[in-house]
């Protein structure tokens, strides 16, 4: 498959968190150079990460940023298909997730099908702003964002392919093009787009109060593994 390598040495999601490299696993695992995806915390926080390697059984996934404690974890890939996890291990910034369900492993590394084909993640965010359009300044609120653009409603009539600037109290001043209107929603694409780790650290904190970025440790504390976030 191209893109994929073969490694039946890579610590599985099930296997311990130190990992055996002489230890074959059960299901044969293929290394993804880079997947950006998303975990949800309880069908309604949103955390960008990027799965490393996968099989039928389960995924290595590399956080950024601290997860908070949760009852339900889902994976959810680019074109919006979304698979529930279970978490198995931690340690440093990657993860081992356990498929709760039977997974067709081609099928998830396929993005080219699916409800939203071959676009960059987007994670929904609660941030309001000021976007200034003609010489007015008037008041906005981002419903997602991407590393390329953001969806936002604003009372505002935009123009096509118009070049509006926006402020935040979190980020930099962000220029933008109106690329599609839906009054009063707008989709912008950003003049400079975002790196995935830095906008994975922005949209983080931005998924409500009660996912504002507490440790997420596993289920049980016999697992092996460290707590995000320590050294």
């Amino acid at each position: 498959m191209k893109g994929l390598a073969h490694d039946d040495e890579t610590r599985g999601a099930g296997q311990d968190g130190a990992g055996n490299g002489g230890e074959k696993r059960a299901a044969p695992r293929f290394t993804l150079l880079i997947r950006a995806a998303k975990l949800i915390v309880d069908d309604s926080a949103e955390f960008l990460c990027v799965i490393r390697d996968a099989s039928a059984t389960g995924l290595k996934i590399r956080m950024f940023t601290p997860l908070p404690p949760y009852r339900s974890l889902a994976v959810e890939m680019s074109n919006g298909e979304r698979f529930p996890v279970e978490l198995v291990w931690t340690q440093d910034e990657f993860a081992g997730f356990r498929f709760t369900r039977e997974v067709d492993i081609e099928r998830l590394l396929d993005e080219a099908h699916g409800a939203y084909p071959k676009r960059q993640v987007r994670l929904r965010v609660q941030l309001d702003a000021l976007l200034h359009s003609g010489g007015e300044v008037v008041r906005v609120a981002f419903q997602d964002i991407s590393q390329q653009g953001a969806c936002i409603e604003c009372d505002k009539w935009l123009l096509m392919n118009e070049l509006v600037r926006i402020e935040t109290s979190l980020l930099p001043p962000i220029y933008a093009k109106v690329r599609w209107r839906s009054h009063p929603r707008y989709g912008l694409l950003f003049e400079q787009t975002f790196k995935l780790d830095e906008l994975a650290r922005i949209a983080a904190p931005l998924q409500g109060g009660e996912h504002g970025g507490d440790i997420l440790t596993p289920p049980d504390p016999h697992l092996p593994g460290k707590r995000f976030g320590e050294g």
